[in-house]
């Protein structure tokens, strides 16, 4: 009996290493992996945080015995979802100020202000969200209740898509503007020779750079808060674009010690300390952080009238919005980053800004090319400028829910003519073969299943217009699943090893409480996360 104890011991272990030959197995689930044949399957299997195997059960099952078994009882899975243009950072501190975000006239605003002051007493008073154009009375406000309640504490509250805000005298004191001074690239409002308190794109940044620096535990809580929120709506990778080069190392250090699961896409701001810091140190590249491009602005909003056009407004005439740079600074940073070998993103709104960025491009990437040099927004085009994205490969990343959002008033800005070649996500699609997707979130909502409803249906949450607002650059739902996924890793250089449910691929991936290839159109923007995994690991479970 002795002599078989050693036998035995081994059979065992031999045993044991047969029956755990995989991590997770979940079945009875739809399975859409995105791959190239867009595959739809039953069960996944994953072994140390990666894909292991995808296919049917009958033969999975037979082939791998993993610790933990799951039953989907049929629910849908897909590749995490990933933003393609966010402001991963931004929107997380936003969550510790005043939440202007659907207020529906000054008074609000100021009321919500005022309600957070009570709160919150020391120090700045910052908030974001607010829309004129969601107002009765769709004017910029003046700052003449913001002086009166806060004489001496500074307030700053940006509108929603962050080219313009609205600052106290407390706050227009300590930045020292005055009235009748001028930027390149902004607007400091002024009306009757007195500031209204309105900041519009470059002149933001006047005010914004006098507000003390946020602590390292405050960025941490702002980094985790928009983690916590965004797994819960199953992004797994968000592109964050327009970070000093500073932000590197405190991401970095949360990731290095499990705090931060999130994967980010690192798109650094258009300034000399971070050219400085990526052409000394290269591409920055681990499983949570790619850190291989740049973030430059164009123009502005066109919802602030900042967006630069060839032609004036539709309601402002005499003005055409403006560039926030000259055009010898674009050129220049454009043969910089070429010369690295990093990507170039580019922030253009406005048929001139993506004129002038196109024709800039082109000059630098002559022809053909896989440098995939990114338009961000390529809102409103000329017709005749739209075959540059595909004559020279330039990538036009956009974010759906902005034509839902500004469809409303955008043919006021624009006119109805020059509103048939804006939001033609359809069209630019079709210059490549492949577009990514994006929420440009805190501008809009984290939720990438309203981006998805947004590009199919073209309509907003209450179902307007009945047919689709320009339903001719509707998207279909297999392209828009592509959109938040595989497509939108490969604007990132990730589709390698993200973006699709594929063998050696990131166990990067979501369940939903409804099938959005499946579902009516109506219900999609409804359908919920039931769960969000990362390297087969659960962040987020609805229950």
């Amino acid at each position: 009996m002795k002599k078989l104890w050693p036998a035995l011991l081994l059979f065992a272990v031999a045993c044991k290493q047969k029956e755990y030959n995989a991590d997770l197995l979940i079945k009875n689930a739809v399975v859409y992996t995105v791959d190239s044949n867009f595959t739809v399957t039953n069960t996944i299997v994953v072994k140390a945080g990666k894909i292991l195997d995808v296919g049917n059960a009958d033969t999975l099952e037979q082939k791998y015995q993993a610790r933990e078994v799951i039953d989907a009882a049929g629910a849908a899975i897909y590749p995490g979802f990933i933003d393609a243009h966010a402001h991963f950072y931004e929107y997380g501190m936003g969550l510790q100020e005043v939440n202007l975000v659907g207020t529906h006239s000054w008074d609000e605003v100021v009321d919500s202000v005022e309600a957070y002051s009570t709160r919150n007493t020391d120090g700045w008073i910052m908030g974001h969200g607010w829309d004129q154009n969601d107002w009765a009375k769709k004017q910029f406000p003046d700052k003449a209740r913001l002086d009166s309640l806060f004489p001496v504490r500074p307030v700053i509250l940006s509108r929603v898509d962050g080219h313009a805000a609205i600052a106290n005298q407390a706050a227009l004191n300590i930045a020292g503007v005055k009235p009748g001074q001028t930027i390149n690239g902004g607007e400091i409002e002024t009306i009757n020779g007195k500031l209204t308190g309105i900041l519009v794109d470059n002149a933001v940044g006047i005010v914004t750079r006098k507000i003390p620096e946020p602590t390292d535990n405050i960025i941490e809580d702002a980094l985790l808060a928009a983690q916590k929120n965004c797994f819960s709506v199953g992004l797994t990778t968000v592109d964050d674009c327009g970070l000093p080069y500073t932000m590197i190392n405190t991401i970095a250090a949360l990731q290095h010690k499990g705090a931060l699961k999130m994967r980010l896409y690192v798109l650094l701001a258009d300034r000399k300390e971070n050219y400085e810091y990526l052409f000394k140190r290269g591409v920055y590249k681990t499983p949570g952080l790619n850190v291989r491009g740049f973030k430059v602005y164009a123009d502005g909003a066109l919802g602030s009238r900042g967006a630069c056009l060839l032609k004036p407004y539709a309601d402002q005439k005499n003005w055409n919005g403006f560039l926030l740079s000259s055009q010898q600074h674009f050129e220049e940073v454009a043969k910089k980053i070429d010369s690295g070998g990093f990507q170039m993103a580019t922030h253009a709104i406005g048929d001139s800004a993506n004129r002038v960025m196109l024709k800039i491009y082109a000059s630098v990437l002559k022809g053909k090319n896989n440098k995939r040099w990114r338009i961000e927004h390529a809102q409103v085009l000329s017709p005749d400028d739209i075959k540059y994205f595909g004559d020279y490969n330039i990538i036009p990343s956009v974010q759906p829910t902005h034509a839902t959002s500004d469809m409303y008033w955008a043919g006021k800005r624009l006119g109805t003519n020059r509103l048939k070649s804006a939001y033609v996500y359809k069209q630019l699609l079709k210059q490549n073969g492949w577009i990514p997707l994006g929420t440009d979130f805190p501008v809009e909502n984290i939720n990438p299943l309203y981006t998805f409803y947004a590009a199919v249906e073209r309509k907003d949450m209450n179902g307007f217009p009945p047919g689709g607002f320009q339903p001719e650059n509707a998207l279909s739902r297999a392209e828009a699943l592509r959109g938040i996924t595989i497509w939108a890793a490969k604007a990132n250089f990730e589709e390698k090893e993200k973006g699709s449910l594929e063998r050696g691929k990131y166990a990067d991936f979501v369940m939903l409480d409804k099938d959005i290839m499946k579902a009516k159109g109506a219900y999609l923007p409804h359908i919920k996360v039931t769960k969000t995994y990362i390297n087969g690991i659960k962040v987020y479970d609805k229950k």
